[in-house]
């Protein structure tokens, strides 16, 4: 288990640093305790599929910080992370936002259990997790980040009225990151959106078919 820890912390040294260099010290020993956090809470409940669990950084990590590379949120932003399953991309991105709120949310309560205490863990004074359905959101938001929890028709109808401005510009609205084609959903949506290759920012194959979406209010 020393050895697996051991070089799981090498390895994400690397590839972190790779794509966000200026990384300070207490960000990169944040993100470096998620893999241990993560793996325990792993052996009491399943959040990440076992397949997944040792490629943590590139598959969670780092694809949570694909946002990061494309879109940069402003001090004091409210963001809202929906279904965020075991905290993705909300805790990354929390890390990598000091100075921006984030609210991770989910329906499964053991789900929120893990997140709620991987925040304690870290702690995280710019995150907070409920458990809790978007539909029952009574806050407003700069910004709501996912990933591919529903169809993209369906998830901007039961996620919009969470948005804190109705702004015709790309300074609000859904980041959704998604994979494989999905440009049927896209004609269904009565908004302005832009599509971000995923392997234009990062070279792993992982990244080859995944997107991320920007989806705003149209001009």
């Amino acid at each position: 288990m020393e050895k697996i820890l051991l070089n799981q912390g090498e390895e994400i040294m690397d590839l972190l640093l790779k794509y966000f260099s200026n990384l300070n010290n207490q960000q990169l020993n944040q993100l470096k305790k998620l893999y241990p956090l993560y793996l325990e809470w792993n052996d009491k409940i399943n959040i990440i599929s076992r397949n997944d669990i040792h490629h943590l950084y590139e598959r969670h990590v780092l694809h949570s910080l694909s946002i990061a590379k494309i879109m940069s949120f402003n001090s004091g932003a409210k963001i809202l992370d929906v279904g965020t399953g075991g905290g993705f991309p909300g805790i990354p991105l929390a890390i990598l936002f000091p100075d921006v709120k984030f609210h991770l949310i989910d329906s499964i309560g053991k789900k929120i259990k893990v997140v709620n205490a991987i925040i304690e863990e870290l702690e995280l004074k710019n995150a907070s997790a409920d458990h809790m359905r978007v539909q029952d959101v009574k806050q407003k938001f700069d910004f709501i980040v996912s990933r591919a929890v529903t169809n993209l028709p369906n998830f901007v109808n039961i996620t919009r009225k969470a948005l804190i401005t109705t702004k015709a510009d790309t300074s609000s609205g859904i980041l959704y990151l998604k994979g494989g084609d999905f440009m049927n959903e896209l004609d269904e949506i009565k908004l302005d959106y832009k599509i971000y290759a995923l392997s234009e920012v990062f070279e792993e194959l992982f990244f080859e078919t995944k997107k991320l979406v920007h989806i705003y209010n149209k001009s």
